[in-house]
């Protein structure tokens, strides 16, 4: 099961020498659960059906917006299925296969039948290959649309018995909202500048989705914009909110540096059950061999935005 939602993000920790500020302009972070449980997603609603040859939409009488989430979900299906190398003539989605939308009159229906937190904007089953959400998300056709498909699509291309770190996952998703990735670039580099991000050790080791404690300050070790050594002091929730935002800008760094195919090329080898490291060694032989490599070539790549912009090392 995967679930979209919103994470106030306008906080901040009391800054001193030794403890960094982060404060988060007000954007959408996506968190995933995966659950491997079936569960009953209907109530008690007279469903009305709209389908296309990828999806069937269950609505309770609203046919124009029905018809624009299809046209949309056709859209990107066929975007991202291209810029994964996910081969289209796949019965995952056709026909008795075709991903299933429910869009619930209200949040609180959708929240009542899905039994999501109260944050939840919309959610994804792989196992039952539907998408949730209610018609007053603001976020649905442009954020929670591409990213539950992007989610789907992906764990149907690469599976899930290999090695697939949740950062991989979750940028891939996040990399197909294509209305916030200006913004989200501009938080990384921004984050790059100010030495606010994690590890690449970090992001491999890190379950950001089990962090329950919200009064807990996180000690990270990180490595700042100049080599040095360094220490963050993080809530959970900036912990989590930084987490995201660093997945969506690894995988940026993947596709715009070393483009596309060679991208696909590397979800393959993790397809056909390769490690992580093996995958990078394959795709990308002669920049990545190791995550220390990852990132290396990351914060070079973050570092060659912050110049191209203007913005020198202190």
């Amino acid at each position: 099961m995967l679930g979209y939602g919103k994470l106030d993000p306008e906080f901040g920790l009391k800054s001193d020498r030794r403890m960094k500020k982060i404060n988060f302009p007000k954007v959408i972070f996506l968190i995933l659960t995966f659950c491997f449980l079936s569960f009953k997603i209907l109530l008690a609603i007279d469903w009305q059906q709209s389908g296309s040859e990828h999806f069937i939409v269950y609505h309770a009488g609203d046919g124009k917006f029905a018809k624009e989430i299809l046209n949309k979900s056709e859209k990107y299906y066929l975007t991202i299925a291209k810029n994964l190398g996910y081969p289209r003539y796949s019965e995952f989605w056709l026909w008795d296969n075709r991903v299933k939308i429910y869009m619930y009159p209200d949040q609180g229906s959708f929240l009542k039948a899905t039994g999501q937190p109260e944050w939840s904007e919309g959610m994804a089953s792989y196992t039952d290959k539907f998408i949730a959400s209610h018609v007053f998300s603001k976020e649905f056709i442009e954020s929670v649309l591409p990213h539950e498909v992007a989610h789907l699509i992906f764990r149907d291309f690469v599976g899930f018995k290999g090695e697939i770190p949740l950062w991989l996952d979750e940028g891939v998703a996040q990399w197909s909202e294509e209305v916030k990735r200006v913004k989200m670039r501009k938080l990384a580099m921004q984050f790059y500048s100010e030495d606010k991000l994690l590890s690449i050790d970090d992001l491999m080791t890190l379950d950001v989705r089990r962090l329950k404690d919200i009064e807990r300050v996180y000690i990270r070790a990180i490595r700042t914009r100049k080599g040095a050594d360094g220490v963050l002091f993080l809530d959970a929730n900036t912990l989590v909110s930084t987490y995201y935002l660093q997945s969506v800008s690894v995988v940026e760094f993947l596709i715009q540096r070393y483009g596309t195919d060679r991208f696909i090329h590397f979800c393959r080898q993790l397809r056909d059950g390769k490690s992580l490291e093996e995958a990078f060694r394959f795709a990308y032989p002669s920049y990545i061999r190791n995550l220390r490599d990852l990132e290396d070539r990351w914060r070079e790549y973050l570092e060659s935005e912050l110049q191209e912009a203007g913005i020198e090392r202190e």
